[in-house]
């Protein structure tokens, strides 16, 4: 990767701040849209609109296939003989309905999920898990039959394709807590928890297990830095609940990583002031996408300031940008601003998109954040 990423996974100061923006969904609708920029007609992928900006590439989501999953793409589920899994696809005009059922010695479980495209999403219509009184042996049955193997070659081609100056980042192991959120929904997983409280820690172990597995193959395989999907953020991810089900998983995961030189990141979304003194402490070494008010309840700066001297922190333009800032002249404002702010800290901070880049955001706005990055990027 450059040097500018390097020092910051290092915590050294860069000689400007690295800028590592997420355009997949936007990039994605534009295109499947027929609304791409002129400017951005030789674009075949979201790849090539970042290395036609001239900004930094450390990203997760350069290879997920969005139609089918919300991460992943490096690895791969493995199933045990006893439990079999058949999937239907199906359209309706241009979207897309997937449904994959799992059958198991005690019983079958049936999630369904909807790609909308006008809205460029995949929407959970069913939960795999929706009545967890009568569905928890079936659970554990698969729980218990599934592992993930890492494809090397997978990651290998990524990186090539990439180049050396940026680095992909290995979105692929989630924790407990957000495994019963995907399975059953985050409600019913706090009813779950409440409810069944002995039964759901063996659920959650078996999980953690399996995901240690994986982050020790990526590892091994010299994965630089890899990421927890969780969207974690204090609504759902409470610090007593990450505590109490994540934490074990968090702390075993990031020793994992530092013991092969590799770095250990979360997806966050939403509030994150309670949390972030806790990850640092157990080892985590940064968060995607801190959110700040309105979406968030706390600035880039106190962040960077209340995680303490290692932990880094990617961020600083959310959707809201995208809706307030009218502009040249006030995206160059934002910048300048933003930037004075996190200067003591800017060992610790990569400039991106808090979660995504909307994709009614204008390609003007855009452009306009690359060259307000230029003009005040450097350190």
């Amino acid at each position: 990767m450059n040097q500018y990423l390097a020092a910051v996974l290092e915590r050294r100061r860069p000689g400007r701040i690295p800028y590592a923006p997420n355009y997949w969904q936007w990039y994605q609708h534009q295109s499947t849209h027929g609304a791409l920029p002129a400017e951005l007609a030789g674009c075949g992928s979201q790849l090539e609109v970042l290395e036609h900006l001239g900004v930094d590439v450390f990203s997760r989501n350069l290879y997920p296939d969005y139609y089918r999953g919300f991460w992943g793409g490096l690895s791969d589920e493995v199933w045990k003989p006893e439990v079999q899994v058949e999937c239907r696809e199906s359209c309706a005009g241009r979207d897309r309905m997937f449904e994959r059922t799992y059958r198991t010695p005690a019983g079958a479980l049936t999630e369904r999920q909807h790609y909308v495209f006008a809205e460029t999403t995949l929407v959970q219509e069913k939960f795999l898990v929706d009545d967890h009184a009568t569905q928890l042996d079936a659970l554990e049955a698969l729980l218990r039959a599934r592992t993930w193997q890492f494809r090397p070659e997978r990651y290998r081609q990524w990186s090539e394709r990439v180049g050396p100056e940026g680095c992909v980042i290995a979105g692929e192991i989630f924790s407990p807590l957000k495994l019963l959120h995907v399975l059953l929904n985050p409600i019913n997983t706090t009813y779950l928890l409440a409810d069944y409280p002995e039964r759901a820690r063996e659920l959650l172990a078996i999980h953690e297990a399996a995901m240690l597995d994986l982050t020790r193959q990526m590892a091994e395989a010299g994965v630089r830095v890899m990421m927890s999907m969780d969207n974690i953020d204090t609504a759902f991810h409470t610090p007593p609940y990450v505590e109490k089900y994540s934490a074990s998983f968090y702390q075993h995961a990031a020793r994992i990583c530092h013991q092969h030189g590799s770095l250990l990141f979360i997806h966050a979304c939403g509030q994150q002031r309670g949390n972030l003194k806790l990850l640092a402490e157990l080892g985590v070494d940064g968060l995607e996408g801190v959110a700040f008010p309105p979406l968030g309840d706390v600035q880039m700066e106190e962040a960077l300031e209340l995680s303490g001297d290692r932990f880094i922190v990617t961020g600083g333009i959310s959707s809201m940008e995208f809706l307030d800032l009218h502009t040249r002249e006030e995206v160059f404002a934002y910048t300048r601003n933003l930037f004075a702010r996190v200067r003591p800290y800017t060992h610790r901070f990569i400039f991106s998109s808090s979660c995504n880049t909307p994709y009614t955001a204008a390609w003007e706005r855009i452009v306009d954040f690359r060259d307000a990055w230029r003009e005040y990027g450097q350190l």
